[in-house]
């Protein structure tokens, strides 16, 4: 309902929003609304609150989300730089402008975007089968949740959509060991500036704006992703799972108390 009502009153004003802020006014009415939602059901349904979904003051420890949010660039930043050290990924020159405006102006969009799937896909629902069905079941159904979420954008294939699978993974186990919504927020998050801020690359089939410099592929798209971008590769699931080992590591060697 709250998606609904936000996006009526996004209808009612939409001549008056630049075309080139559309995408991002769609990703706060959908990061709005399910917040809206959220709130909503936590106020009439379910009076656990924002602790249940990883959102209340307990899962905000600034070090453990800034934490996440390195895993999540370092996941795809080292696959990236492995394909450009081989050449299987190229920098051209662009449009002039300013890139560090650009990256700035990037996160109006991916920082909602990364919110709502959040939201969508490891909030009040990853709770419930958690608790219904235990943490495992959790990441795994929500995993494929969030490879679906992205079945319909442009250059959607079985490779990309794995690497999204397994991108999910790595993002359940965050929320599962944290016992934090931020800091699988934040990890995506960051996973998607590298792309967009940083190498200026194609992320899930989109091309955003890119000035001074552009990644181009050079290389097989079994490694860099084809269309899709390089988060489609193998070497961006190579990556996923150094980093989802990595937090499985810590989180059974030092298990984060319930809370």
């Amino acid at each position: 309902m709250g998606v609904l009502g936000l996006g009526f009153a996004q209808s009612l004003v939409s001549q008056w929003i630049p075309v080139g802020a559309r995408p991002a006014s769609f990703m706060v009415v959908m990061a709005g609304g399910l917040l809206i939602g959220h709130a909503w059901t936590f106020h009439l349904v379910d009076l656990r609150g924002w602790e249940f979904v990883g959102l209340g003051r307990s899962a905000w420890i600034p070090s453990r989300v800034a934490t996440c949010a390195l895993l999540g660039a370092l996941a795809i930043g080292i696959p990236a730089a492995a394909l450009l050290a081989m050449g299987w990924l190229r920098v051209v020159p662009a449009s002039p402008g300013s890139s560090l405006g650009a990256a700035l102006a990037s996160l109006a969009l991916l920082v909602p975007a990364s919110l709502w799937e959040e939201l969508f896909v490891r909030g009040y629902a990853y709770s419930v089968l958690r608790e219904r069905w235990g943490p495992w079941v959790a990441i795994v159904v929500t995993a494929d949740l969030f490879a679906l979420v992205h079945f319909l954008n442009a250059g959607a294939s079985v490779q990309a959509l794995s690497v999204v699978l397994a991108a999910g993974l790595f993002l359940g186990l965050i929320r599962e060991a944290t016992r934090s919504l931020y800091a699988a927020w934040a990890a995506h998050l960051a996973w998607n500036f590298v792309l967009v801020g940083i190498l200026h690359a194609t992320v899930s089939g989109v091309t955003l704006a890119a000035p001074d410099y552009r990644m181009v592929d050079a290389g097989p798209d079994w490694a860099t992703g084809g269309t899709w971008g390089p988060e489609g590769g193998y070497f961006a699931l190579a990556g996923l799972v150094a980093m989802t080992w990595y937090v499985y590591w810590r989180s059974t060697r030092r298990p984060e108390p319930d809370e």
